[in-house]
């Protein structure tokens, strides 16, 4: 039997909202693999959905950077061990300096690490090395994302900023269009928002990792099944309820939270008009501090 700790137990509730009870019999149940236990519990109609950013938290900010044409944006994590590193000019001042530096990289995290860290005659990763010792707590460059266009805007929002261009959510979001920059830069600044609060997993439906396709479909599957259904009524609830996960998991299929009725894809369509020419949605990016990190990471 697998060693189930109480630190775990408390994750799993975390993660799912199910009793204690339940979280330890998943866990016994899948010798003790998170995954596979939110899997169960879910199979079991004891969890809602998991969302991996109930995993762990980690401090720092998420800092934007944008371009002066507005055609480029760029997002950088920058961890530390305390809230109270993360409000420290010194570490804010740093944060700001690599995402400048990141808009002229290819916005890959290794590039951003490996560029030259201002008048400082060393890399970013270096200089973050050398202020692990002046502040004394650790620091990473952890993740990096960026979008751009060849004509349009790009639009960047931060949520809830700890200081300027800097918070725990960064968002970019890119359209292509001839039309109306301005306007096009606010009507991206309004998806940026959605993105935000909503937590598209992709843009398109074509977009979304396969695996995690697959893994819906059978937590629905036997969701259904228990219902004691025959497996082709089986099949069309999966398939209704597949729509469904779309509709909450995918960018232009999601309902707008501004409005409250009209999916994204739609409201970019219907940019046109306003804009005055066609708008074409190029991707976007979010961040959100210590989103992902395994427990292993906490420390």
């Amino acid at each position: 039997m697998a060693n189930i700790t109480a630190q775990t137990v408390k994750q799993l509730r975390e993660m799912t909202g199910a009793g204690m009870m339940d979280c330890k019999g998943a866990l016994n149940e899948t010798g003790g693999d998170l995954e596979a236990a939110v899997d169960w519990l879910r199979k079991k109609g004891l969890a809602k959905a998991a969302k991996k950013s109930g995993r762990a938290a980690s401090e720092g900010l998420v800092a934007v950077a944008r371009n002066d044409a507005g055609t480029k944006a760029v997002l950088v994590e920058v961890n530390s061990e305390t809230d109270f590193v993360a409000r420290n000019e010194v570490f804010q001042k740093m944060v700001a300096d690599i995402a400048n530096v990141a808009l002229d990289t290819s916005g890959e995290v290794e590039a951003v690490r490996a560029s030259a860290y201002p008048d400082a005659g060393k890399s970013i990763e270096e200089h973050i090395a050398e202020m692990v010792g002046q502040i004394g707590e650790n620091m990473s460059l952890r993740r990096s994302a960026g979008v751009s266009v060849d004509e349009g805007a790009v639009a960047a929002y931060v949520h809830s900023p700890t200081v300027e261009g800097a918070g725990k959510i960064g968002v970019l979001v890119g359209l292509k269009s001839s039309g109306d920059a301005q306007k096009l830069a606010e009507l991206g600044r309004q998806i940026a928002m959605h993105v935000a609060a909503a937590r598209p997993l992709a843009a398109t439906v074509g977009d979304l990792d396969p695996t995690v396709i697959e893994r819906e479909k059978t937590v629905l599957a036997d969701q259904a099944r228990a219902s004691g259904k025959p497996e082709q009524i089986i099949e069309k609830m999966v398939e209704g309820r597949l729509r469904k996960f779309y509709e909450e998991s995918v960018l232009l299929e999601q309902i707008f939270v501004i409005d409250g009725e009209t999916k994204v894809g739609t409201v970019i369509e219907n940019a046109a008009k306003d804009v005055g020419a066609p708008v074409e949605f190029a991707g976007f990016a979010r961040l959100e501090l210590g989103d992902g990190v395994e427990a292993s990471e906490e420390d």
